[in-house]
């Protein structure tokens, strides 16, 4: 059965998953799909910097208080040619400690059933796996990524990360290397730094045509077990960026 949910999961602060999260669902959205983004790093909070407006409710009350994700959903890209919904966590520090308690974390698998009952596609923004709603977003999700800051620092978080996984039954499917050019060992897919770092004003993904699209195109294809009709400016970028991840 083809996968259609999937944790990106940061191995190290500032990894860079939030933004890889956002540009897999906006170049899944631009292809056609409908793609929801649902936010779990609690503690960084990083989706609700995609979004502007009041974010009331917020990600943490679809844990601790049942709240319909309708009322939750924020829209990016209304341009683009299919959905792509976030579901960002915004909240003070009593509620993020009560989302983080076991209990809701136990709603983290129904929630992603609710989210894919109205999209084609979930991507979960997963903090280190030190924390229950990381647990649960790991065991819960049809495909797990590791998602890698550049260097040593990164190689040595991923080999922390794989002992904690396999501490609760589990392991990735794919680890990416973010920010670098070349994928280190035991890692599967190398993304470049986008020439716009920090938050976009629109997800690069959108409508770029170059290499760093090119990648999280074969990243989406990958995680998702899909193919996608992006075209590129250069046809051999897409076939490139598929050849590293083969």
């Amino acid at each position: 059965m083809q996968p259609r949910t999937a944790a990106l999961v940061s191995v190290a602060g500032g990894a860079g998953a939030t933004r890889l999260c956002v540009e897999t669902a906006a170049l899944l959205a631009r292809d056609g799909a409908s793609v929801g983004v649902l936010d779990a790093a609690f503690a960084t909070q990083g989706l609700s910097q995609y979004v502007s407006g009041r974010i009331d409710p917020d990600a943490t009350a679809l844990l601790t208080d049942d709240a319909d994700p309708a009322a939750v959903r924020c829209d990016l890209a209304p341009a683009a040619d299919g959905e792509l919904a976030t579901y960002p966590a915004f909240a003070p520090f009593e509620r993020l400690a009560a989302a983080k308690a076991p209990e809701a974390a136990e709603r983290v698998q129904s929630v992603l059933a609710d989210l894919g009952a109205s999209h084609d596609y979930v991507l979960v923004d997963t903090p280190p796996v030190a924390a229950n709603q990381a647990v649960a977003a790991v065991t819960s999700a049809g495909r797990v990524a590791a998602v890698l800051p550049p260097g040593d620092r990164g190689v040595d978080s991923l080999q922390r990360a794989r002992g904690r996984l396999a501490d609760v039954g589990s392991d990735f499917d794919l680890a990416v290397a973010n920010r670098t050019v070349d994928a280190p060992a035991d890692t599967d897919h190398a993304l470049p730094t986008h020439e716009e770092e920090g938050i976009p004003g629109e997800p690069a993904a959108l409508t770029g045509t170059g290499a760093f699209t090119a990648s999280v195109a074969a990243l989406a294809e990958s995680l998702f077990e899909t193919t996608v009709g992006v075209e590129f400016e250069d046809d051999s970028l897409l076939d490139t960026a598929r050849e590293k991840l083969a």
